[in-house]
């Protein structure tokens, strides 16, 4: 018995602001072409059964495109394997705020695919000795939330979940998704289950033998520079889906190819030195790039930076590098300050960005719309005018 374990493609991102010839977001084509890359895969490996552990599109409401291009994968998947059972959860990024508000998902039931996106849904397949525990996101932060344990006599028991697993992602969670339902390992359980697939962390995790987070196909987090850096501290291969074989309990990770290259250069001390030199070290750090800057997403980190130097840098150079790349961002931080406030210790005075992310966290917002979203592109708005302005 083998189960293809996909998670967190988000279908329907948009992200920066460059767009395919055929005028759609590059960012997201690229999430649409990983998620095709790993409808490929998953045909090609013939697994018993496919779980989407949430957050298939990264809105409540995608675009039309964005649910065609879906339903036409599925489509394809239902064709290639009509025997195997589909089931996709709804994670925090495609439920609906209200009950008023239909789940999406539902299109695909049409295909023969089970959805669940309320209410968790127990489904069994007897001709596969299967069941599968199907939790999504709704039913994890109801006032009844259910207990997650195996029933019935079927051999494989499979638990598909999108939820913030105690003690995995790391302290500072500065790179974890928001609005995750916390679980504990208590209950979880997961030595009951045959197979746990997990959704929300968009790095691939084991969370315990036969429990899984698979990670996300491209990255698309709010801080994808901390997925980076988690990736390569464990070293990783990067994006992609699992296979997992209940019977001998092996997992095998099965990468896909980010559509392009995703750097955070090393960063640059910027403190006693002259816009002129930082100019240059700027300068060196992208002329340093094997094989340039143009279509990656690129960060460089230039710290120490007082804000009188800040502006006088060459914001025409920096502008040509954002034009280059399909996103350059040049991080420029100002020398920590600690201030004496009444009485207490100081503490380091915040930036504009982590301001505007505060309040933006908490402003009242129309229904349907997507706060993580919302706080992510007015930081990102504040940030791209300090670096060109150099305040």
């Amino acid at each position: 018995m083998k189960i293809a374990h996909i998670a967190d493609p988000h279908l329907g991102i948009r992200q920066y602001h460059r767009q395919t010839s055929g005028g759609i977001n590059q960012r997201e084509a690229d999430v649409a072409n990983a998620f095709r890359t790993a409808i490929d895969g998953v045909i090609a490996a013939r697994p018993d059964a496919v779980v989407i552990a949430g957050d298939l599109f990264h809105s409540v409401r995608p675009t039309n495109a964005a649910i065609v291009f879906a339903f036409r994968q599925f489509q394809r998947l239902r064709e290639a394997l009509p025997a195997a059972p589909v089931v996709i959860i709804a994670g925090n990024h495609d439920t609906p705020r209200s009950v008023e508000t239909g789940s999406i998902l539902r299109l695909f039931e049409e295909l023969g695919v089970s959805v669940a996106a309320g209410e968790a849904r127990r489904l069994t397949w007897p001709q596969l000795d299967l069941s599968i525990f199907a939790v999504p996101h709704d039913a994890l932060v109801s006032d009844a939330r259910p207990a997650l344990r195996p029933e019935g006599s079927e051999r494989h028991q499979v638990l598909v979940i999108h939820g913030d697993m105690e003690g995995v992602i790391p302290g500072d969670r500065s790179f974890a998704e928001y609005g995750g339902a916390p679980i504990t390992e208590a209950e979880l359980g997961a030595s009951a289950w045959s197979y746990v697939a997990f959704g929300h962390y968009h790095v691939q995790h084991e969370i315990a033998p036969r429990a899984w987070y698979a990670g996300a196909l491209e990255y698309v987090s709010t801080n994808i520079w901390g997925e980076l850096a988690e990736e390569r501290e464990r070293h990783l291969a990067g994006k992609g889906w699992l296979l997992a074989d209940l019977d001998s309990g092996t997992v095998t990770a099965q990468p896909i190819t980010s559509a392009r290259r995703i750097l955070d250069l090393e960063p640059i001390e910027g403190a006693g030195r002259s816009a002129a030199e930082l100019d240059a070290d700027i300068a060196a750090r992208v002329a340093g790039v094997d094989g340039g800057i143009r279509d990656r997403i690129i960060r460089l980190v230039v710290t120490n930076v007082p804000r009188h130097v800040a502006r006088e840098l060459d914001h025409v150079a920096i502008r040509a590098f954002r034009s280059d790349a399909l996103h350059f961002h040049l991080d420029i931080r100002r020398p920590e300050v600690s201030r004496q406030v009444g009485v207490g210790a100081p503490g380091r005075r915040r930036t504009l960005p982590e301001i505007v992310r505060e309040y933006l966290g908490r402003r009242p917002l129309p229904a349907g719309i997507d706060r993580e979203r919302f706080v992510a592109l007015g930081a990102d708005l504040v940030e791209s005018v300090n670096a060109d302005q150099g305040d």
